[in-house]
């Protein structure tokens, strides 16, 4: 029996997994993959089951403990945004090799058009490059259907799955069909081949043979997915090869009657036997799909290049930000304007009430007063640098403060402020939230501690993760504890509250240890407005 429910692809994935036989489920917070964690937080048979669903430090903690749930035989997922899997990047390619016992999916949504982000990196190489099989649902009613696919893929081929999601998809409503009586939880079991978990070099070298032979099964598992198909059409003067949400805006444009041939993408690796079926059955292809021309790239090693084939790379189809049906239009008239059977109309301007605006610091944010008590505390100096970090602080770079100089990736601010510090700048001064400094700033805090680098770390802490939504922050009520354990001098570690009726004390604060030549923190603590509101409102 099936109910339908209105839900966001994240939603549809997380309550898919759900009834799949969730066990547990890891995240570290990150536009536009937040959704996920927060929907399984939320579900009553998370209560009911006991399924582990607390936000982790990073995604490289995140996929760790969530590859200890599969090695157990649970059922598990973590998820991520793009750059998070970056930091993920050493287990996610490592387990390739240990492989996987319980069914485990890392969905990695990500982020065309940049919305939150620092690039608009595309997963699914992430994915050839381990040699992992990946999954890109077209609708919601995939992203649904394809959690209790993945898992059982993952189980079948004993590895972990991707499944790559794009910003479009996971914040977008659809109507989906759903299961009202959720799968049962696997049972408690250890992996058959225990050995290959053990990544030394003698059980590496014959674990990558292995990898190398198994690839050959997950192209024919591509081939046979119900995900992936070959979809024929009266017009052969050319063939389109459409992936994940790119899919879905050609159906858009056709009403479901495209008038060329399809081959349909959701299951990677590619289904070399149905590209080659569409070659050979037109005169030319066209790629459509979001994000990076990645199948594009790879269907050059695949097919011979006698035909014309129009993409990304070709110019055709625009090669930066979201495609949309609007875009996907133009490409085809630019093409075949005489037989794609689509009025070339301009597309209406966008109202202005729905054009994009910057985003601003909140008033009554405490990041504000930090910002003004720093640029104050700098002003004497001619050439002060100061390196910050991903968070809503990032917004400190903007009008009225333009008090920042880098943001590279979290906790960049401590370890650049080093380096910068190392080179000769004074005064080199680091700005990072308590949530990243959680994530990613610990280690290179700890660096600038053996040293005694001069160089000022200014945490400020808003009790929260601010930018993803107000989750909690791994750090909270022990940032001072974890900067004096890592072995900052506890004349250094200095907390005030960020408040503006504390503003001179803090450019005093501030200019003391800006000044001091060796390696100073401060806290500088605040709860975030939106937040204290939700409380306030609870209460």
């Amino acid at each position: 029996m099936k109910n339908k429910l209105l839900l966001l692809g994240d939603e549809a994935f997380a309550l898919g997994a759900l009834n799949a036989g969730l066990s547990g489920a890891y995240a570290y917070p990150g536009t536009p993959s937040t959704e996920i964690m927060e929907f399984v937080q939320t579900n009553p048979l998370t209560k009911e089951r006991g399924i582990h669903c607390h936000w982790s430090s990073n995604e490289k903690t995140a996929y760790e403990a969530a590859l200890g749930m599969s090695f157990c035989g649970k059922r598990t997922f973590t998820s991520m945004k793009h750059v998070g899997l970056n930091v993920a990047a050493d287990p996610f390619v490592n387990s390739a090799m240990t492989g996987a016992n319980g069914g485990f999916i890392v969905v990695a949504a990500d982020d065309p058009s940049m919305h939150s982000s620092q690039n608009e990196q595309d997963s699914r190489f992430y994915a050839d490059f381990a040699m992992i099989p990946a999954l890109e649902p077209s609708t919601q009613q995939e992203a649904y259907d394809m959690a209790k696919y993945g898992f059982e893929l993952s189980e079948k081929l004993n590895m972990p799955v991707l499944l790559r999601f794009v910003t479009r998809l996971s914040h977008s409503r659809a109507v989906v069909e759903i299961d009202t009586e959720p799968d049962a939880q696997n049972n408690f079991s250890y992996p058959a081949k225990a050995r290959q978990w053990v990544l030394m070099p003698a059980v590496s070298k014959q674990r990558n043979k292995q990898l190398i032979k198994d690839w050959d099964g997950f192209v024919k598992a591509s081939e046979k997915s119900p995900f992936n198909r070959y979809e024929d059409a009266p017009r052969h003067e050319m063939g389109i090869i459409a992936s994940g949400v790119a899919y879905n805006y050609l159906q858009e444009l056709y009403n479901g009657e495209v008038p060329f041939p399809v081959v349909k993408i959701s299951q990677y690796p590619l289904p070399v036997k149905l590209i080659r079926q569409l070659y050979n059955s037109c005169d030319s292809i066209m790629i459509l799909e979001e994000g990076q021309p990645f199948i594009e790239k790879s269907i050059r090693g695949i097919l011979d290049t006698d035909k014309r084939i129009y993409g990304k790379l070709s110019g055709e189809v625009q090669r930066d930000g979201e495609l949309s049906p609007d875009s996907v239009k133009d490409s085809l008239i630019n093409v075949v304007p005489t037989i794609c059977r689509l009025t070339a109309d301009k597309i209406k301007a966008v109202p202005e009430v729905v054009v994009s605006r910057p985003p601003a610091l909140c008033q009554g944010c405490g990041h504000r007063d930090v910002y003004g008590a720093l640029n104050e505390a700098l002003s004497k100096y001619e050439d002060s640098k100061v390196f910050g970090d991903i968070g809503c602080y990032t917004l400190g770079f903007l009008k009225p403060f333009n008090a920042i100089d880098t943001v590279v990736d979290m906790g960049a601010s401590i370890t650049m402020a080093k380096g910068a510090a190392d080179a000769g700048q004074r005064p080199s001064v680091a700005i990072i939230g308590d949530s990243t400094f959680t994530h990613s700033g610990m280690t290179g805090l700890l660096d600038a501690i053996n040293e005694n680098t001069p160089m000022t770390v200014i945490i400020s802490d808003n009790l929260t993760t601010g930018m993803t939504g107000g989750q909690d922050s791994q750090g909270t009520g022990k940032i001072e504890e974890i900067c004096l354990g890592l072995g900052a001098h506890p004349d250094h570690v200095r907390t005030i509250d960020s408040l503006p009726k504390n503003h001179d004390e803090m450019v005093k604060l501030f200019s003391e240890e800006i000044d001091y030549e060796g390696l100073s923190v401060i806290v500088s603590r605040r709860e975030c407005i939106q937040t204290a509101r939700r409380h306030a409102a609870k209460k």
